[in-house]
């Protein structure tokens, strides 16, 4: 009998996301970010096809020592390295690195560092520059090319049908993101709730995306506007978050309410965009009747949740726009010093726990798009949370107490987010003055002034 004949049991769910849990010594940190391709002579972003795609690109870094290459058909989709790291392709051929799971913050940054430095080569190579941003600053959505894969393809037939700016996430968005570990399940739930709920205070520090369509915009993140008005059944935060009986099981039936994009069978996406999980554990699915998900169903469409901080075997935080590099080390210095030292998860359990609600939570995420800073949380300015969590976060890193070469500690790591505080400005808020001072409004400059 193969295995879609076998019906998944929902402990088996739950036994996947127990399997996650790992020992604090063994605690890692997995940095992804994503980064704008345009092509130096218009300003136009790289498509897939032609003598400088992205498909040419991806074939040019492969050539490299310890890199395998991930095809779906004919197309190089990906690329593999030994070390555990990994690079994916946006549907707008926007590059990510998905970065090994590493024990400190000084490896998580060099690697950073050094994964720019190739693609900086690669872009010197082909004449293209590559911009850290959370949305496209230029192009519209007709302007940009969609990348050959499967799924891509299914989810931008479903976007339209759930919100007015699903294809512009898909197609004009940046993020950093940051996936860390946790003991237990209790361990789990404090870390989760902790996080979403300081979500908006990293929006807000991590605002750099104001422009749209060439032009400034109405939000100081429009990747984070973008996000609400994406699927309101997958994105945000989960109704079930802050209940009493939250955690595995909880997390696993939240899942299971979200519509499904695809089932893979034999190498191919099957379209099942809209239809329930549940009806595929029951074996009751569309076109698929009689067959039940796999376990390895089950981590696909674990994949298509897209809250404010996602569970996998690992948290995910999923709040913060692209940015330069040393925002790159920054977002997961921010999260490592808040979630993996017990007194600063305490003490950032305690500050949050006051608007640990859905329906404070929701205005902030759009308070934090439009204003940054001087945003919202309830009552509360996110710019003195911020001051907050930020000094919480510090003093985490200080206990920490991972040394460098030169014997300094993860606390490097924070200061961009520190300079920000001080200078009361975001970073969207700086290419806003820039733009209309130095720049004389003219949004070519940011292709000239801010490419890696």
């Amino acid at each position: 009998m193969s295995d879609n004949k076998k019906k998944l049991e929902f402990d088996q769910i739950i036994d996947w996301f127990k399997s996650g849990e790992k020992k604090k010594n063994d605690w890692l940190i997995g940095t992804e970010h994503e980064k704008f391709i345009f092509n130096k002579d218009n300003y136009e972003r790289t498509d897939y096809n032609g003598q400088f795609g992205i498909g040419k690109i991806l074939d040019q870094i492969s050539l490299n020592d310890n890199w395998s290459e991930i095809k779906e058909g004919d197309n190089l989709i990906g690329l593999k390295h030994v070390s555990g790291s990994s690079i994916s392709l946006e549907p707008g051929g926007q590059f990510e690195l998905s970065g090994a799971p590493l024990k400190n913050l000084h490896q998580t940054c060099k690697e950073a560092g050094l994964h720019l430095q190739l693609m900086k080569k690669i872009a010197d190579h082909f004449e293209l520059l590559i911009l850290g941003l959370g949305h496209d600053p230029k192009s519209s959505r007709n302007d940009i090319k969609w990348m050959p894969k499967q799924r891509y393809k299914i989810m931008r037939g479903y976007m339209p049908k759930v919100g007015k700016l699903g294809l512009d996430m898909m197609l004009r968005t940046c993020t950093i993101q940051v996936n860390l570990d946790y003991s237990s399940e209790a361990d789990m739930i404090k870390k989760f709730q902790t996080s979403i709920a300081l979500q908006s205070v990293s929006t807000a520090l991590f605002a750099n995306s104001p422009f749209l369509d060439g032009k400034p915009g109405k939000f100081l993140s429009q990747r984070a506007f973008v996000w609400t008005d994406t699927d309101k059944d997958r994105t945000g935060v989960p109704n079930n978050i802050f209940m009493d009986n939250f955690g595995y099981k909880s997390w696993s039936k939240y899942l299971m309410s979200v519509p499904m994009y695809f089932v893979y069978r034999d190498g191919k996406y099957i379209d099942v965009s809209g239809q329930s999980f549940s009806d595929f554990m029951l074996g009751k699915l569309d076109g698929l009747e009689g067959e039940f998900p796999t376990l390895s169903d089950w981590q696909n469409h674990s994949t298509v949740a897209f809250p404010e901080v996602r569970l996998k075997q690992y948290l995910e935080m999923r709040g913060a726009d692209g940015g330069p590099w040393s925002r790159i080390c920054a977002l997961p210095a921010l999260w490592v010093g808040l979630l993996y030292d017990e007194k600063s998860l305490n003490d950032a359990y305690n500050l949050s726990k006051d608007f640990m609600q859905v329906n404070i939570l929701e205005k902030a995420r759009f308070s934090a798009a439009k204003e940054g800073l001087n945003g919202f949380i309830g009552k509360v300015q996110i710019k003195e949370i911020a001051k907050e969590i930020l000094n919480i976060s510090y003093q985490g890193l200080k206990r920490r107490n991972n040394l460098d070469e030169k014997g300094i500690s993860e606390t490097q790591y924070l200061d961009p987010l520190l300079n920000i505080i001080d200078n009361d400005k975001t970073s969207a808020e700086e290419l806003l003055e820039r733009y209309n001072n130095v720049w004389s409004g003219n949004i070519n400059k940011i292709f000239e002034k801010e490419v890696f």
